[in-house]
């Protein structure tokens, strides 16, 4: 059974870090790419950043370049998102997805969501 399991959500001031995590099981790991959305009251799940299967290709959103950073460990099935210099606009519940194919492809597994809220 495939299973995304988010985690390290919260809430912080603007300006402020979170560190993202999400552990996968139920799958060859190494063999996919990961990434992570996000869905903000009222608007549509949006992507943040994407890893491909050995790191080597990465992207992001516009809105985070510079600022967030996707990362991975394929030997802890885990991949992670820094997020530094928090907006408000960055509050939403933050997802992380995988499929086999590459960093522009959608999801085929999606983890439940961990709630990023940035605010004073």
């Amino acid at each position: 059974q495939v299973q995304l399991v988010e985690s390290g959500g919260g809430l912080v001031q603007p300006g402020g870090s979170l560190r993202l995590s999400c552990e996968g099981s139920g799958f060859t790991f190494s063999r996919y790419a990961m990434s992570w959305y996000r869905q903000a009251p009222g608007k549509e799940r949006e992507l943040v950043a994407a890893v491909s299967r050995a790191s080597a290709s990465t992207r992001y959103a516009d809105s985070v370049k510079g600022r967030f950073t996707i990362s991975r460990d394929n030997g802890k099935n885990m991949v992670l998102l820094q997020m530094n210099s928090l907006k408000p606009e960055d509050t939403a519940v933050y997802y992380c997805g995988a499929n086999p194919r590459g960093i522009w492809y959608t999801n085929d597994y999606w983890g439940q969501g961990t709630q990023v809220t940035v605010s004073s």
